[in-house]
């Protein structure tokens, strides 16, 4: 592997280059590794993107947010099975993430209201309802990657955990894991609001 990379970085034949040997030389900032992996994936991702969604400018903004995303964490960047898998994923959260960021405004407000309906008088009043609603999407926004996507698959796609697992190629067990994570953080957070807030959340 070294000698392939040395040999690439010298005669800039990284089209000879692995996905591996590239995602190596992006983490030492290789603008050009980074290119490779764009001229050779850019028109897979608009793709799989605009089959998923019908609007080819937001299909092209999807997979530019996708690369900008790889570029920004690239130092701390560690591929695993492949950018073919790596990016198969990236395309269903992203597109996922902005189909519920449509809906998420009026979404929020009626899990607000179904909030403020579930408190007695003395303690509404004491609510800011606008920090509850930021705190509800800000803990939704921390979890890990794939536990997120799992979450947003469930209660803003109303998949069930069979398709979720169909759709994401896993285990149903590993969906499960991942919901009961997205469960505990969100008791973390909220404290005592959790038990009100699972009649909103389906917890």
């Amino acid at each position: 592997m070294l000698n392939s990379l040395f040999t690439a970085r010298n005669t800039k034949s990284y089209a000879i280059l692995s996905d591996h040997e590239l995602a190596a030389l992006i983490t030492i900032d290789d603008e050009a590794a980074f290119n490779e992996i764009y001229k050779r994936y850019w028109e897979r991702l608009y793709v799989a993107a605009r089959h998923r969604i019908d609007d080819a400018y937001e299909a092209e903004e999807i997979v530019q947010d996708i690369f900008c995303n790889l570029w920004r964490k690239r130092n701390t960047f560690e591929l695993i099975k492949g950018f073919q898998y790596y990016f198969s994923v990236a395309v269903k959260f992203e597109v996922i993430n902005r189909m519920a960021k449509k809906s998420r405004e009026t979404r929020v407000k009626k899990e607000v209201f179904v909030l403020s309906s579930a408190i007695d008088e003395s303690t509404s009043d004491q609510l800011d309802f606008n920090e509850l609603q930021s705190q509800l999407a800000l803990t939704i926004k921390i979890l890990p990657e794939k536990c997120l996507l799992v979450f947003k698959l469930k209660h803003e796609e109303g998949y069930s955990q069979k398709q979720i697992a169909e759709e994401l190629n896993i285990a149903e067990k590993t969906v499960e894991a991942h919901l009961s994570k997205a469960r505990k953080t969100i008791r973390i957070r909220f404290g005592y609001l959790a038990e009100m807030a699972k009649s909103v959340l389906f917890l």
